[in-house]
């Protein structure tokens, strides 16, 4: 039977883990993986790292060309990890236009442990100040939205083998073993 490769949005807040889980399950399914903190333009960058929240038209650029990652994984039949806030529905909306069947991995966790996390993580251009806009407009995913929740303070190799178990659920063909 023939697999069907996963593509995968891991979202979330900043300080949440998705690099970490990304990278993660990237490696164990044998796909690509994309930070998508690296695909923001330099005046995001700036912009974030002067203490200022992005708006909706300052995503959108960045949106499109991780929606088109995905359009290209889904168009040569591959899996990719992708390592993406998503913070509103609208912003899935745009990365699922690139790959219909991605499945959103939430990260989901209290602001004083996300608070903690990004103080320990200096080097990153998004300052913990930011947190609280983030928050604000979080969307969590909907029940009308291919999604799975999980929490922060899980272990990223406990997180992992959950999303790999859910797979399993979804397609019991779809989950490579490496």
């Amino acid at each position: 039977m023939q697999q069907t490769p996963s593509r995968l949005v891991v979202m979330g807040v900043s300080g949440c883990g998705k690099s970490t889980l990304g990278r993660l399950l990237a490696a164990r399914l044998g796909v690509r993986f994309v930070e998508g903190d690296e695909l923001h333009s330099p005046a995001n960058v700036a912009k974030m790292a002067a203490g200022q929240a992005l708006t909706d038209h300052d995503r959108a650029e960045w949106l499109h060309a991780l929606s088109a990652i995905l359009a290209e994984a889904r168009d040569q039949h591959q899996g990719v990890v992708v390592a993406c806030s998503a913070l509103k529905k609208a912003y899935r909306n745009i990365l699922r236009q690139g790959a219909a069947d991605a499945l959103f991995v939430h990260l989901q966790g209290s602001e004083s442990v996300l608070m903690q996390r990004m103080q320990q993580r200096p080097t990153h251009y998004m300052p913990p100040s930011l947190l609280q806009s983030q928050l604000a407009i979080l969307e969590s995913p909907e029940a009308d939205e291919a999604a799975l929740t999980l929490d922060v303070m899980t272990l990223p190799e406990q997180q992992c083998q959950q999303v790999i178990s859910h797979l399993q659920t979804l397609s019991p063909h779809a989950v490579a073993h490496h």
